[in-house]
């Protein structure tokens, strides 16, 4: 009777991975619904506290080189890390504009940019090149390990869930128990995910 071997393989395990992507806190260009610029947020939160405590585990706190990232970052770690790649879209001569005064002067170009992934009109960095730099960093987390939190732009968060879903979205989102996602229609449906509750803590 032929002996029984028990063979063994020697593999490195994944990494697992947890990444926390924060948009920044709300800034005056936003509410004025103009491109952005440097500028800082609008409010700061009295009890930091509170919000220093939520992402107390990480094992680091990124974030984009922007003042308005630093500065929200700093509610949650007290040295977070600048990384370049985190760093807004280019929006080239846009920076500062407001939408509605494109909308008037530069209508075509505008909607070229909102139709077409290639299209830098602004002589920035178009919808394609932020994707593939966002999706560059994501790779370069791989070899990492832990809760990484990273506060960022809007579009710099899009950009990332859109790497996660391409071409897999069924199998690769995954629903807690009383998760909610809320969707809303104006014209085409759109995902909005909500930020944190600061009420309590301004």
């Amino acid at each position: 009777m032929a002996p029984n071997y028990l063979f063994f393989v020697e593999c490195n395990p994944v990494q697992s991975i947890r990444l926390t992507l924060i948009c920044h806190a709300r800034t005056v260009a936003q509410k004025l619904a103009r491109f952005p610029t440097n500028e800082p947020v609008e409010n700061q939160p009295s009890a930091l506290g509170t919000l220093a405590t939520r992402f107390a585990s990480a094992s680091h706190v990124l974030c984009g080189p922007e003042l308005r990232t630093r500065q929200t970052a700093e509610w949650f770690c007290v040295t977070p890390q600048v990384d370049e790649a985190l760093r807004d879209c280019d929006w080239g001569r846009w920076h500062g504009q407001a939408i509605k005064d494109l909308q008037l002067n530069e209508a075509e170009a505008l909607q070229a940019w909102i139709n077409d992934p290639h299209a830098a009109p602004h002589g920035g960095e178009s919808v394609m090149q932020l994707g593939a730099r966002v999706a560059a960093w994501l790779a370069s987390l791989q070899g990492e390990s832990g809760h990484i939190v990273a506060v960022t732009h809007p579009f710099v968060v899009r950009a990332a869930l859109m790497q996660v879903v391409q071409g897999l979205a069924f199998n690769a989102i995954d629903v807690e128990p009383l998760a909610a996602v809320e969707l809303r229609f104006n014209g085409i449906w759109r995902l909005r995910l909500t930020g944190i509750d600061l009420a309590g803590a301004l």
